[in-house]
């Protein structure tokens, strides 16, 4: 028996320890190798989201990073979370330009199948019907995903009702995304089977994270289910709050008497140099967690609370974590039971902080919340189950009718492109503007310089060499392997 696996280091092990740090000249120096290890995908941030942290924070051009990403690893099929939206926190985009940037993206080749999420956003009604035969005419792969929650609302025949509803979509495959590491062993005895028996021959994968320390162990189980691809993560991208360890898995898998078909020495090479530039870089190297059941009470996803705690920092109040953590448990609750995934769990935990803050509940209310009630995420939401009272309350402001007003005002393609530039802007610059909302972000992210370069171990010695001899400072370069050694002096150092 053949189990596969998905690499998730480049995506969601980097935005799960790293905050999505990690440039592309760190993808650059192990991609090849990556490429080569037989994974049956891998994942890469070529999302809109991606592009504004890219370009924001890394100031790194996104655009070039899909196509070094594309000719690094040629042979492997790419995969992102992709969907109707470009920026999910944004309201809806007009169709053309969603259609736009996922026809850019694949005309880079760095990106060969598209995560679909199913369940959160009324996607299924809303957006379906038309991105997925879009993406199918650009010649994706389609993977819908169930994000897995615990609540009232989200039952075993809840999964199993939505995973019928998906098989009529035809996708390649359907997987169960757990981006809290919620999924416990009992919970997956139940819950999976009945997500692979209605999944009418459609090859199941299992997506999780070590939040609570037992994602290794509901993968064994799942392998045990029907589940046959797992996605994880290389290490010093693996554990923590990110994917278990392709390492650690794929032994285990062995164990059990699976067959893996992954090239694990390639893959300790990758793990090295990542390792090492973790080191040079000091960023965090994930490390396996004890068991948290305090994850199971607030729900908020690992990569959400590296991003929460950057954000309590900036407001002066990290040292209340543990009471803005337990505020999401409340307004979670007083909300419908939102899935705590991208954007909800965003809007609680914002929320949360600022009822932590300002030391009153909903004194100041965000936007999103408001947008929430007025249903603007649709029913997967769980709107139509929120607190009356709080409704009535954030419907009953003024900003409700000016947002509600705002919803009805759909901007066009023209008028988009007048606004950012005009006909004379190629389509990468128009899409990027949009996502930037504008040049002055672009314009420091250029002025930056080329991304910083970090060696490859598969870069040959010759090249090497020659890089490092355009450092004029160094005057020789030793390589040693060993008992063997080899000295080369620069000429032009003086």
């Amino acid at each position: 028996m053949d189990v596969h696996f998905i690499d998730t280091t480049f995506r969601d092990g980097s935005q799960s320890l790293w905050a999505l740090g990690l440039r592309a000249g760190m993808m650059e120096a192990v991609a090849e190798e990556v490429g080569r290890a037989g994974f049956a995908a891998v994942e890469v941030p070529v999302g809109g989201i991606f592009f504004k942290k890219i370009v924001r924070d890394l100031r790194e051009d996104p655009w070039e990073m899909a196509r070094m990403v594309a000719r690094k690893m040629p042979n492997v099929v790419k995969s992102c979370m992709a969907g109707g939206q470009i920026l999910s926190f944004e309201a809806p985009a007009p169709r053309e330009l969603v259609k736009l940037f996922f026809k850019c993206i694949v005309a880079t080749g760095a990106l060969n199948r598209a995560q679909l999420t199913s369940n959160t956003l009324d996607q299924a009604k809303r957006t379906f019907p038309w991105i997925i035969p879009t993406f199918r005419k650009l010649g994706l792969q389609i993977a819908v995903n169930l994000s897995y929650s615990v609540s009232p609302r989200h039952t075993d025949e809840y999964y199993a009702q939505k995973t019928r509803e998906m098989v009529a979509f035809e996708p390649d495959a359907i997987y169960l995304k757990d981006q809290g590491g919620l999924l416990t062993v009992d919970r997956a005895r139940t819950l999976l089977p009945g997500i692979v028996q209605n999944a009418n021959g459609l090859p199941v994968e299992l997506h999780s994270h070590c939040t609570t320390g037992l994602a290794p162990l509901v993968y064994l189980e799942a392998l045990q289910l029907g589940v046959r691809t797992l996605h994880t993560a290389v290490p010093p991208l693996a554990s923590g709050s990110s994917q278990p360890s392709v390492f650690n898995v794929a032994g285990n898998a062995r164990l059990m008497g699976y067959s893996t078909g992954i090239d694990e020495t390639i893959l300790r090479s990758v793990s090295e140099r990542l390792m090492a530039i973790a080191k040079q870089e000091k960023l965090p190297i994930g490390v396996p967690l004890e068991y948290d059941y305090a994850q199971y009470i607030h729900q908020v996803p690992g990569g959400v609370i590296s991003n929460l705690k950057h954000q309590l920092a900036e407001m002066r109040i990290l040292h209340r974590l543990d009471e803005v953590l337990e505020e999401t448990v409340q307004v979670r609750k007083e909300l419908g039971y939102p899935i705590m995934i991208t954007p909800h769990s965003q809007f609680v935990l914002t929320q949360s902080a600022l009822n932590v803050a300002m030391g009153e509940r909903y004194k100041h209310v965000i936007d999103e919340l408001i947008l929430f009630a007025l249903g603007v995420y649709g029913e997967d939401s769980g709107y139509t189950w929120m607190d009356p009272n709080l409704k009535d309350r954030l419907l009953g402001s003024q900003r409700a009718k000016e947002l509600a007003a705002r919803q009805q005002c759909e901007i066009t393609m023209r008028e988009l492109r007048d606004k950012l530039g005009g006909p004379g802007v190629s389509d990468e610059e128009f899409l990027l503007r949009y996502i930037m909302k504008g040049e002055e972000e672009i314009g420091a992210m250029r002025a930056a310089g080329p991304p910083k370069q970090y060696f490859s171990t598969a870069m040959p010695l010759l090249t090497l060499i020659q890089e490092l001899d355009k450092h004029k400072q160094v005057r020789y370069i030793q390589v040693q392997r060993g008992s063997d050694s080899l000295v080369i002096q620069n000429q032009s150092s003086g």
